[in-house]
């Protein structure tokens, strides 16, 4: 083999979203993420999502209520110095380790509106049709709204900017009547963005007060911001929230001005959440940089397998991202909205975590994002323990090892699927996965005959026994009902961190 062919393979990279929407409001996460760290680099994490960090309106704000976006947990201002998760200096903490170990950190950048206004401001509004916010339902009067942002507590620092009712579109508020409704605010070059999803008609307004990303001011100052603090905590990436709700067109001028600043390999990632493949398409085509979604309809794919009597696995990806577009798919199997109680919950059976991660963790598409209400629980009205029988952390670890190389699907039957990994010149243990969502299950697989003769068992350890692989490289792979195996050599390299014996007790006692 040629030196041209000993290129080295890069490592699976693995997302970890860093948080579920019940963390206790203790002002500690930044701590807890520095401790577990450590832990989930050695699996294979190698990028964390990071909550929105930002000051909220009040100190158990998840920062979806964003207030300030220069404020990190450094000023005192509603309420409080930190913000839910902690201080700016246990964030710099965090940052400092993250970096030692190689980890990205990816900020979760809430740009669509602000909340928590300082005082009240009079605008002339007109109201609008809650289900289409293009039919006006009144003639335009004056409101009371909270469009006044100050930020007193930071004073000038960072940035000079203060809001007021001309920076913004619309808000939901009267505090003169006290009426909620939908106001769109009316004076020269004001109106909904065009450069939106059609979503209630237009999907410019979502919550709080709404910024106007046609006010120049605006656009200068969430442009300033995205270096700025890209470079005050050495970020790597962004998630973007909400990207359906406000303007494509400025979206594009952010990323342009972002990268030009901090490098064209800063990563990007938005949520678009809609179960129809269709509607996110050309959203990705209007964005002319490399940028990702998450694979929402993957998730409602896996919900409807999972609640389905002997749902056909072989159905999984259809009519998905990573089906459609992989190299812009960031898979997942639950977040912070769709876990239990929250806005999209979307109910995944527990039998069928694992083999959601298994199809997200160790395929060669798309970039998977693990969840960590599913690696620590949740907490809160829904409490749950972590999934996969704690067998998460080892996939993790399967998919840094093992899945790399081309890829064999048999996908013969609804119930019983599998597939193999055969490898690369660095990474040549390969992989043979097979799972069932109904009773045991088994499928003769070729991992090739350079494997023939070995000694194979489940790195999981669900499946007992070997699998001994025949002179034509074939091997007869097992799975439990309702289970999955993850089948490589007994003696490959790596074998002896299973089980990882992951310690999931992340708070204090």
């Amino acid at each position: 083999m040629g030196e041209e062919d000993r290129t080295p393979t890069p490592e699976n990279a693995t997302l970890f979203q860093a948080f579920e929407w019940n963390v206790p409001a203790d002002h500690k996460h930044w701590k807890r993420l520095t401790k577990v760290l450590p832990a989930l680099n050695s699996v294979g994490v190698r990028a964390l999502w990071l909550p929105p960090g930002c000051k909220g309106s009040s100190p158990e704000g998840n920062g979806y209520d964003v207030y300030d976006l220069y404020d990190v947990g450094e000023f005192d201002q509603k309420g409080k110095k930190a913000t839910k998760w902690g201080t700016k200096d246990e964030l710099l903490e965090l940052s400092k380790l993250a970096k030692e170990k190689g980890v990205g950190l990816h900020w979760d950048a809430v740009l669509n509106h602000k909340a928590g206004a300082d005082h009240t401001e009079r605008c002339r509004v007109v109201e609008v049709d809650e289900n289409d916010r293009t039919k006006e339902v009144s003639d335009a009067y004056e409101i009371e709204g909270w469009l006044g942002f100050d930020f007193p507590g930071r004073g000038d620092k960072y940035s000079k900017m203060k809001y007021h009712w001309e920076h913004f579109s619309g808000t939901d508020w009267n505090q003169e009547n006290e009426k909620k409704a939908i106001y769109k605010i009316v004076g020269d070059n004001k109106g909904w963005s065009q450069s939106v999803a059609d979503e209630q008609g237009n999907a410019d307004y979502m919550m709080f007060a709404d910024i106007d990303y046609s006010h120049p001011e605006v656009i200068a100052d969430v442009k300033h911001w995205g270096p700025w603090i890209t470079k005050e905590l050495g970020l790597s990436g962004f998630r973007l929230d909400a990207v359906q709700h406000f303007s494509e067109r400025f979206t594009n001028e952010w990323i342009d001005n972002l990268r030009d600043a901090c490098g064209h390999d800063i990563f990007l990632v938005g949520e678009f959440w809609s179960g129809n493949v269709e509607e996110m398409l050309p959203w990705l085509d209007a964005m002319h940089h490399k940028f990702s979604l998450y694979d929402s309809p993957l998730v409602y794919n896996f919900s409807q397998i999972s609640t389905s009597e002997a749902g056909d696995l072989r159905k999984v990806f259809d009519n998905t991202l990573v089906q459609r577009v992989p190299e812009k798919a960031v898979t997942v199997v639950m977040n912070h909205d769709t876990q239990p109680g929250q806005t999209v919950a979307t109910h995944i059976e527990g039998f069928f975590k694992p083999l959601a991660y298994a199809l997200i963790l160790l395929r060669d598409q798309g970039y998977p994002c693990v969840f960590y209400g599913d690696v620590y629980g949740m907490q809160g009205e829904n409490p749950e323990p972590p999934s996969c029988g704690g067998k998460l952390p080892d996939l993790i670890l399967a998919r840094k090892l093992y899945c790399y190389g081309s890829q064999e699907d048999y996908w013969d039957d609804a119930n019983c699927i599998g597939w193999v990994r055969r490898g690369t010149w660095d990474h040549p243990a390969g992989a043979a996965v097979v799972m069932s969502n109904t009773g045991p299950g088994e499928i003769r697989m070729a991992v090739g005959d350079m494997h023939k003769g070995q000694k194979w068992t489940d790195v999981l350890g669900w499946e007992q026994g070997e699998v001994e692989i025949d002179e034509e490289g074939y091997g007869l792979f097992r799975c439990s009902g309702i289970s999955v195996s993850v089948w490589v050599r007994s003696d490959a390299e790596g074998r002896d961190q299973f089980p990882t014996n992951f310690d999931t007790k992340i708070y204090e006692n």
